[in-house]
């Protein structure tokens, strides 16, 4: 499975409040959801994303509260992967849940905001197109790219029963 988008750069620690604020945890409808992602610490973010596009950030991505409202606010605005350095375990499970992709990329530092990725799941191979080069890490398990490719846990799990 491939991902192709613009990079949207974050430091460490964006926690579950940065990326969406309590006050909206009303609804969970990825789309309004989505509408106030990040909107604490990048105001207009929502507006700069293009479905496709990719959130890059250093250590700890996703730490906080356990909610899964934070993956479905990235997915909602169009959010299609997002790459750190390590992530908070609560993140991990809940994106797993919803079928928003991520993996562990130590080199961050050297994608810029704006760079193109081509993000191969499969193989864990990154392309930065903008800059020609080309990084490895662990390739997303394909039963996981399966929750991917059916949009969350849930619609894996109903597209198995009607087989």
């Amino acid at each position: 499975m491939l991902i192709r988008g613009k990079v949207h750069k974050f430091g460490d620690d964006i926690n579950t409040d940065d990326i969406i604020s309590a006050k909206y945890l009303v609804s969970t409808d990825p789309k309004e959801l989505g509408v106030h992602c990040m909107e604490a610490i990048a105001p207009d973010f929502s507006k700069k994303i293009s479905p496709g596009d990719i959130v890059i950030a250093g250590n700890n991505f996703g730490c906080g509260s356990s909610r899964e409202h934070a993956p479905l606010a990235l997915r909602g605005c169009g959010v299609s992967a997002v790459l750190a350095k390590s992530f908070a375990a609560i993140f991990f499970r809940n994106a797993i849940n919803i079928g928003l992709p991520f993996l562990e990329l130590q080199d961050i530092d050297k994608i810029n905001e704006g760079d193109i990725l081509e993000i191969d799941l499969g193989s864990g191979v990154i392309k930065n197109i903008t800059q020609g080069k080309e990084y490895k890490t662990q390739a997303f398990p394909e039963f996981l790219q399966e929750f991917v490719e059916k949009g969350g846990l849930m619609n894996y799990i109903k597209s198995r029963q009607n087989q």
